[in-house]
């Protein structure tokens, strides 16, 4: 478990710091918040790109191998990344998205690998306990990795970077220590739907054995799409997220605060701080009763906290709203984080993970989009205020569409590895 603990803390680490002091660096040479939303689309567009690759990369060989190569990966743009902006010319923002570009590759398939790594390590049971211990570790990278960022770009971005290059590097090496036994019986597992009713119907014949190509890559966009629970609390957090999500525009209400680099990596901190602060109480009293309504509430609150963020005209007021939205969104995160692996036959989570991944890259990076384009339009605070709003009928809507999600109560069950003949995956 510390070798998991380890690789999610320095990769989060790594990719919250650059994305702090990218996103301040993109602002300070534009002034323009259209630019900070497509430092956010250039975040997202590799997980879109390569969902169907990566998918089913994670579920054909080692997942920890897997991990690691897209932690050694980022390592390798971030150095580049370093490298240029030492050069004595003037910086322009098209080469910096080109390496966010390749850093987003990175990503996009060490996310779903380490992802899916957890409900593999434990019994059934204990997959909420370990969620919850590995999204306290995440949510401690939210508050050391923007002020890590901050503090480090007073000194100089490239030196910001290197520290960010070190993290993956180290991350990449907690990866391959991760000890997963049953890893290889799970991955060559017959695939079956689950059991449980409050998990939603699934394909009557189950999911089919893998005929690899295409076909294999997009059984987990078929599987989410034919199970509506699923479907329901993915959906929720890309339409929440997306329209709700003002952390993109963090360095302009940054500078709308006449606060500095140390400012803005306080204010990204605060995310982590409300999110840890929650996970940490989710992981000694974990939610096992009325999970739907839970999350339905969640995304409420966040909509809510949102809007107070957009009209904050103080830093004590932002860094309060930040933290308070943050922590209804760990919420969320823990619930969807629990249920969809719970959800997923053994030998498909890699796919379903992927999928997901893009979901959760469509919500922040697309997200972000999305406000730097209407904070162009109306301003920081009409853009943020409007995605609040925004959060809120999107809260209200899902819980009229889904009520399978609604309804759950309990975690379900997962679907137990079968013995199978046919020919593993890899």
């Amino acid at each position: 478990m510390v070798a998991l603990l380890g690789a999610t803390l320095t990769t989060s680490m790594s990719s919250l710091a650059q994305t702090t002091v990218l996103g301040l660096l993109v602002y300070e040479l534009t002034g323009s918040e259209l630019d900070l939303g497509f430092l956010g689309l250039a975040e997202f567009a590799p997980a879109a790109l390569l969902v169907v690759v990566a998918g089913s990369v994670v579920d054909r060989f080692d997942r920890r191998r897997v991990a690691a190569l897209g932690a050694l990966s980022n390592a390798v743009v971030a150095l580049a990344m370093a490298w240029y902006v030492r050069q004595p010319h003037g910086l322009s923002t098209t080469p910096i998205f080109l390496l966010v570009i390749a850093f987003g590759a990175g990503q996009a398939f060490l996310a779903p690998a380490l992802r899916s790594i957890p409900p593999a390590m434990v019994p059934p049971a204990g997959v909420p306990w370990l969620v919850a211990r590995r999204s306290v570790a995440s949510e401690a990278a939210t508050i050391v990795g923007p002020v890590l960022g901050g503090l480090l770009y007073v000194a100089g971005v490239w030196v910001a970077l290197v520290a960010v290059a070190a993290l993956s590097l180290v991350g990449a090496v907690w990866a391959l220590a991760i000890r997963v036994p049953e890893e290889e019986r799970l991955r060559t597992a017959e695939l079956s739907p689950p059991g449980d009713d409050e998990v939603g119907h699934v394909l009557e014949e189950g999911i089919p054995a893998s005929r690899g190509g295409l076909h294999e890559a997009l059984e987990g966009l078929r599987f989410v799409r034919a199970t509506p629970v699923l479907l329901g609390a993915i959906s929720l957090d890309l339409f929440a997220v997306l329209f709700g999500g003002a952390v993109t525009l963090l360095p302009a209400i940054a500078v709308r605060l006449h606060v500095g680099p140390i400012g803005l990596g306080w204010l990204r901190a605060s995310v982590g701080l409300g999110a840890g602060a929650t996970t940490l109480l989710i992981s000694f009293r974990p939610i096992e009763r009325r999970v739907g309504r839970a999350l339905l509430t969640a995304v409420t609150f966040f909509g809510a906290w949102t809007i107070v963020l957009g009209l904050a005209r103080s830093y004590a007021l932002a860094f309060v709203a930040l933290f308070a939205l943050s922590a209804a969104d760990a919420v969320s995160v823990f619930i969807r984080s629990t249920l969809v692996p719970l959800a997923t036959p053994p030998g498909m989570r890699g796919r379903v993970l992927a999928v997901e991944n893009v979901f959760i890259g469509a919500s922040n990076e697309l997200g972000g989009f999305e406000s730097g384009a209407l904070g162009q339009l109306l301003g920081t605070t009409g853009s943020i205020v409007l995605g609040g709003i925004a959060t809120l009928v999107v809260a209200f809507t899902w819980g009229m569409l889904f009520a399978p999600l609604r309804r759950i109560d309990r975690f379900p069950t997962p679907p137990s590895p079968a013995s199978s003949e046919d020919e593993p995956l890899g």
